[in-house]
């Protein structure tokens, strides 16, 4: 797998609050796995990498509205999420007590996303961008190449690989810019998605590799 900043990009998913901050409403879920993988400062350094050398990014945000209320039937995590009201906006074109929020992105990743360069796509509304602009986003740029990194590895990140794969993208994973949760019930969804990122996508990195492997394309 070989990548080049003309023709690779990288995309995090959901780097917002709800999933990375210690204060979001599935760090109890979620945080032991952010932790171990040291997802959040492996994304930061990835993003450095990208700025610093020419790699466009794009980020695939979770947003619920008030309006999504009227969903007549959700998934099992669809229906927490809605219970809960996590990733929730006041409104499709309010940013009213979006800041610092949920929905909102980590602070840490704000220098990076709001530079007027990264491009933040429309919000997936599910798992994978079959609901957003992303891969049209992507085209306009010749893009043909994606690196996959952000949250949470075994839905939105498994979706996006997934979809993103049948739409003729090489892809890969940045396996330790993600995390998963940890479920009493249903199990560890990270384990579960180390298997799949396997068996789907063109190749699994670490951060490390991720990172050298952009320096050396430079």
């Amino acid at each position: 797998m070989e990548i080049s900043k003309n023709d690779t990009a990288i995309v995090f998913i959901d780097p917002q609050n709800e999933v990375l901050s210690e204060k979001g409403l599935a760090w109890d879920l979620v945080g032991g796995s952010v932790t171990e993988n040291n997802t959040i400062e492996n994304m930061e350094r990835i993003f450095k990498a990208a700025k610093a050398n020419g790699f466009e990014v794009f980020i695939s945000p979770h947003y619920f509205f008030p309006t999504d209320s009227g969903w007549k039937f959700n998934g099992p995590l669809e229906a927490d999420e809605a219970k809960t009201k996590m990733f929730l906006r006041s409104g499709r074109l309010s940013l009213e007590g979006f800041t610092r929020s949920g929905a909102d992105w980590l602070e840490r990743f704000k220098p990076y996303i709001e530079d007027g360069k990264t491009i933040v796509v429309s919000p997936h509304r599910v798992f994978g961008p079959q609901t957003n602009d992303l891969v049209l986003q992507l085209r306009k740029r010749r893009i043909s190449k994606v690196i996959l990194g952000g949250m949470l590895a075994n839905m939105c990140v498994e979706s996006h690989l997934r979809d993103l794969l049948e739409q003729g993208f090489e892809t890969v994973v940045a396996k330790d810019a993600t995390a998963a949760p940890r479920h009493p019930e249903w199990g560890y969804g990270y384990a579960a998605a180390l298997i799949n990122f396997a068996f789907l996508a063109h190749a699994v990195w670490t951060t490390n590799e991720t990172v050298k492997a952009m320096e050396r394309s430079s």
